[in-house]
């Protein structure tokens, strides 16, 4: 097919996606992150999503090109856009990166182009925000000269079994023949297929859906577990038995970071105070996952008071940073509001995580950071916030004084081996 594609941004969404199209199509991958060009250039994925054999091979193969000049971006058949959606100190969203991404694109495409956005936004937020600003800065009509969709974005950071191609793709379209049009595109290179909704704003919806049902499903557990530990009561054992019925929904409780679950509610939340509707159990859900973070530390501090260890210039050692397990994803992660609180208590922590450079963690937040597992030192607590796969061997109880705490915020080591799970 003699067609060319712009990916623009090349995170965890972008790069994969110009990776699988590089086999069928010409591709420009375009991100403004000159370190992150120069990178992909060389054919290293510091995100780990894409293997750099793969990423050489598409190179090599000159269907695939970095780019950050806006010009190489000019008369593309396909412009997907999957910039961050961000929300600002008040949760508030913030469509400054896709504004952009959007006047970006309407100064480079032709008459015909079809922009697809993966961002996640709320219901109505592709046709009464991005596409105003292509029809402003190219000077085109919406359904006339250029043409839209958006197919969210389902990317599972770290995941090695739900890759891109492996998960079912939503797709839809400013009219029908766009939106078949779409879809025949991403048939090429999703697997599991892909699945048309009836309109923009049905597929839009459907996105945030996914991520506040899963964020209120959290919080659910994550207040049981509140009440268990009130109660002397394991949470991982209510668990294990109350996931014997056939329709339990199997949800563990822990820290709700990372760029959509943590995020994408608030999305919601804002058009439904704009439509004049109060979202009470999101808010609630939203409220009890950020306290989370503030829970923990605080339940920590707690055990070490009962084994009588002097809070100030205590040392902790933190296990995993990243927002989730077995990836080097830092965008949200909520272990970092835990450091913040122990660091009141005018605690000294040490992090440890194999995932990440010890200069990444000191640049990005000043935290103390390990590049190897201490060999001599022994710490006052060791506090396991990430269930990274390379946790599960370690005698953590050598990491420890002779009465020091041990706490595992993930389940990941057996009841006995730790002084309390979350």
């Amino acid at each position: 097919m003699n067609q060319k594609i712009a990916i623009i941004g090349l995170g965890y969404v972008g790069l994969p996606l110009a990776v699988e199209f590089a086999a069928h199509f010409d591709v420009i991958g375009y991100d403004i992150n000159h370190a992150r060009i120069s990178e992909l250039k060389k054919g290293i994925d510091l995100t780990l999503e894409i293997s750099d054999e793969r990423i050489k091979n598409s190179i090599s193969s000159e269907k695939l090109k970095f780019s950050s000049e806006d010009n190489d971006l000019e008369d593309c058949d396909y412009y997907i856009i999957t910039v961050p959606t961000p929300v600002d100190k008040y949760n508030v969203p913030d469509f400054t990166p896709l504004i952009k991404a959007s006047e970006l694109v309407a100064k480079q495409m032709k008459h015909g182009s079809v922009i697809i956005f993966e961002s996640t936004v709320y219901p109505g937020a592709t046709e009464e925000i991005c596409v105003p600003v292509l029809e402003k800065s190219s000077g085109m009509k919406y359904n006339l000269d250029f043409f839209v969709g958006y197919s969210p974005e389902r990317i599972n950071p770290g995941s090695k079994d739900r890759t891109l191609t492996k998960i079912i793709k939503i797709v839809s379209g400013s009219n029908e023949e766009t939106a078949d049009q779409i879809q025949q595109l991403y048939d090429l290179i999703i697997e599991a297929g892909t699945y048309k909704a009836s309109s923009i704003k049905v597929a839009e919806a459907a996105k945030v859906m996914e991520n506040v049902q899963r964020d209120v499903n959290i919080a659910v557990v994550n207040e049981m577990a509140r009440i268990f530990n009130k109660l002397n009561i394991d949470t991982t054992e209510v668990l294990q038995a109350a996931g014997t019925k056939w329709n339990f929904i199997n949800v563990t409780p822990g820290l709700v970071g990372g760029h959509c679950i943590g995020i994408d509610p608030y999305y919601l939340i804002q058009k439904a105070q704009d439509a004049g509707y109060h979202p009470e159990i999101m808010l609630a859900a939203r409220r009890l996952n950020e306290s989370m973070s503030d829970y923990v530390a605080q339940e920590l501090i707690k055990m070490m008071i009962l084994k009588e260890i002097m809070i100030k210039n205590s040392k902790v050692l933190i296990l995993g940073i990243t927002f989730k397990e077995n990836c080097p994803d830092l965008r949200n992660t909520k272990v970092v509001d835990i450091i913040k609180t122990l660091h009141d208590y005018e605690v000294e922590t040490s992090i440890y995580d194999p995932w990440v450079e010890p200069e990444t963690i000191i640049n990005n937040y000043g935290f103390n950071a390990l590049g190897q597992m201490p060999e001599s030192e022994r710490y006052d607590a060791v506090l396991i916030a990430v269930a990274h796969d390379e946790f599960k061997n370690i005698d953590i109880r050598s990491l420890c004084k002779d009465h020091g705490v041990i706490y595992d915020i993930k389940s990941l080591l057996p009841k006995e081996k730790v002084d309390k799970r979350l």
